[in-house]
């Protein structure tokens, strides 16, 4: 039985200084797979960076609960090993540190957080089988076996870039993957190949938050409910058809004129 994930309740962000999300609410439950989409500058960036705790972005008002749990006071490695995993628009480079010694590090420091709590042997488990697990994923994301002794992000084109950030979504297992413009810069078969990792990822206990421009990799992943943001609040909910109609209609069907979705949201440093 699907039970709340995540829920958003009233939430108010700002950035320095200026309001960018104004009173949103959202609620995810296990087995769900949401799509956010919205103009540019409407504050679809802005709610990933603050579900996981970037200090630039600042909650000023309303609720965040994560696994039950207030996440307000929480820093970015404890949403971290709370399950909560953001998959960036563009990924950092981090040279020196190669895609395996991160991921094993990943994977370590969520036993520890494991162990300390005195929760299951999950991240343990998935630590004792990482090269085999690593191995596959590898292969079914078609990445080069090389990339794993290559620094992380270091030189990669972009489609590398998104296949690396699946390839850690598919290591870590977390509950609630947010997806922050996976889809841009894949061609369509990178496309392909990068959602049928997240499809691989789904679960039943397990929730995927993908936000989007466009219906393209919707047609893949499939979400069950579909939000259009604009303005720093959701406007509209409702099924995949939404999607659909946004796709054939613009936004203009929605109320949103086209000078209102011009502003670009910057792009945060990283943590």
């Amino acid at each position: 039985m699907s039970h709340p994930i995540l829920n958003i309740e009233g939430l108010h962000v700002s950035v320095e200084g200026k309001e960018i999300v104004k009173g949103l609410n959202l609620c995810i439950r296990t087995g769900e797979v949401h799509a956010i989409m919205g103009p540019n500058g409407s504050g679809k960036s802005t709610l990933a960076y603050a579900l996981m705790g970037h200090p630039r972005y600042e909650i000023t008002k309303g609720k965040i609960t994560f696994q039950g749990s207030d996440m307000a006071s929480l820093e970015p490695e404890e949403r971290a090993q709370m399950g909560l995993f953001l998959g960036f628009q563009y990924p950092v480079a981090v040279p020196g540190v190669s895609v395996g010694s991160f991921l094993m590090t990943a994977l370590n420091a969520l036993s520890k957080a494991e162990a300390a709590h005195g929760k299951s042997t999950f991240y343990k488990d998935l630590r004792k089988n990482f090269r085999k697990n690593l191995k596959q994923y590898i292969s079914e994301l078609k990445i080069e076996e090389n990339f794993a002794n290559r620094y992380l992000n270091d030189g990669f084109s972009g489609g590398e870039k998104k296949r690396i950030e699946i390839l850690q979504l598919l290591c870590l297992q977390p509950t609630l993957a947010v997806l922050d413009e996976t889809d841009s810069g894949l061609d369509i078969d990178a496309l392909k190949t990068v959602s049928n990792g997240v499809n691989t990822f789904m679960g039943p206990d397990r929730a995927v938050l993908v936000i989007t421009h466009y219906q393209r990799i919707l047609n893949h992943l499939k979400p069950q409910f579909v939000h259009i943001l604009a303005k720093g609040d959701i406007i509209k909910s409702g099924g995949p058809e939404l999607a659909l109609q946004l796709e054939e209609e613009g936004y203009k069907a929605f109320g949103i004129l086209e000078q209102e979705s011009q502003a670009v949201e910057q792009s945060p440093p990283p943590l």
